[in-house]
């Protein structure tokens, strides 16, 4: 079977920022794809820029995430849309390397349930963004790696490629910002599957705002992460302890 991947981008209000983001990709994916661009409401100003950009790119679908306001519903939405066995999460901003996505999904098709993209390995950079963000992803990143032994050097990167038949079997629980990619890392982690990284160089964005909100969402990343550590879990068990994160999460401001 010839590997195919899911590419799914959330995005809120790019506009015309987006173009060079899907020049980028289309250009770069050498492996069959698509594209799922995921936005919250048919008004968003992206919808008109993929309607247009649609109709020279097959590939490209727009898709109106009825799951829930943010990136995370987005996300959640997208994966769940996906055709391929692989799916690559990645930013609408051009932060990540669209080269890499190729290699990400090849990771899945050996095996791995979880080919994270790695600011903290070796070779690996990040550049720009605020300090404290940075800070903070770098030692839970460090620390998750050689205390967690989760399997890559950053767990908090979105720019991720998850095996969809793994995604089914545990499930998201993550409901708000960018949890996902750390907890479907603890996951695999408790159920001891298999994660891999390659390095990869992140730019901050330079058009538009970041919708990262570091305040609100420390205390749920924090869950996911001391989630990470502990004995093998079975998918059941795993599951009551993921949702029970879920609700401390939702009800937390």
């Amino acid at each position: 079977m010839t590997l195919a991947v899911s590419v799914v981008i959330p995005a809120y209000n790019e506009g015309d920022a987006i173009i060079p983001v899907l020049d980028r990709m289309f250009d770069a994916v050498e492996l069959e794809c698509e594209v799922l661009v995921v936005v919250d409401f048919e008004e968003d100003s992206t919808v008109p820029v993929l309607q247009a950009y649609a109709e020279k790119e097959p590939r490209l679908t727009t898709l109106v995430n009825t799951y829930g306001r943010g990136p995370a519903y987005a996300i959640r939405y997208g994966i769940d849309h996906a055709r391929h066995s692989a799916v690559v999460v990645t930013m609408a901003d051009g932060s990540d390397d669209p080269r890499q996505i190729d290699d990400l999904a090849r990771l899945i098709d050996r095996g791995v349930v979880v080919a994270a993209a790695s600011r903290y390995s070796p070779g690996g950079q990040q550049v720009g963004g605020p300090m404290v963000k940075g800070m903070l992803s770098r030692t839970a990143g460090l620390s998750l790696s050689r205390l967690g032994r989760v399997g890559t050097h950053d767990a908090t990167n979105s720019f991720k490629a998850y095996s969809t038949d793994f995604i089914r079997e545990v499930g998201i629980d993550s409901q708000t910002g960018f949890e996902i990619g750390l907890e479907l890392t603890a996951k695999a982690r408790r159920l001891r599957r298999p994660v891999a990284e390659i390095s990869t160089i992140w730019l901050d964005r330079t058009d538009g705002d970041s919708n990262f909100e570091l305040k609100a969402w420390i205390p749920k990343y924090l869950r996911w992460y001391r989630f990470a550590f502990g004995p093998r879990l079975s998918v059941e068990e795993l599951k009551r302890q993921s949702a029970a994160i879920a609700a401390r999460n939702s009800t937390s401001k």
